[in-house]
């Protein structure tokens, strides 16, 4: 069987999903679990720039260093690439169902679906906030990894 490959997507690529990519590799090490994982946006504002300084600062206190991702977009490549695209929230769900090309092997759903009880949440976007807004959103991320990751282990 291949290697499952996760993609997770924001709209810039600078907080939750570079955020999200961590998170799951972070995981998938402690279990050892073997996944492709990267992170894009349904923007290309950020593109080729790296995450958010709060969102590097967040996931160096957490042990992984992210300051080498750099922002890309979401390409109709990704939903042959991935087994999950996987959205941090609604309106970038509905963004990655309106550009999954018909026929696509990928399965689509936010990240917090794959959390007992959290099915149809988003991730809040920090971006705008203040600094703790990124340990919030790394809990967040972090919890849906740690379940995504279990059910990808089976």
């Amino acid at each position: 069987m291949a290697q499952p490959a996760i993609l997770f997507v924001c709209l810039g690529n600078i907080c939750r999903s570079p955020l999200a990519e961590a998170a799951l590799r972070l995981e998938a090490e402690r279990i050892g679990l073997a996944v492709t994982v990267d992170s894009a946006g349904t923007s290309d504002w950020h593109a080729g720039e790296p995450p958010d300084p709060r969102a590097i600062a967040v996931a160096r206190a957490n042990g992984i260093d992210i300051s080498g991702y750099r922002g890309r977009q979401v390409t109709p490549a990704d939903f042959s690439r991935f087994d999950h695209v996987i959205a941090l929230d609604h309106a970038n769900l509905a963004k990655l169902r309106a550009l999954c090309p018909a026929g696509s092997r990928a399965e689509l759903s936010l990240l917090l679906d794959h959390v007992p009880g959290r099915k149809g949440e988003p991730v809040a976007d920090p971006y705008y906030g203040a600094e703790e807004g990124f340990a919030e959103t790394w809990a967040d991320v972090t919890a849906g990894a740690r379940a995504l990751a279990r059910r990808i282990a089976g």
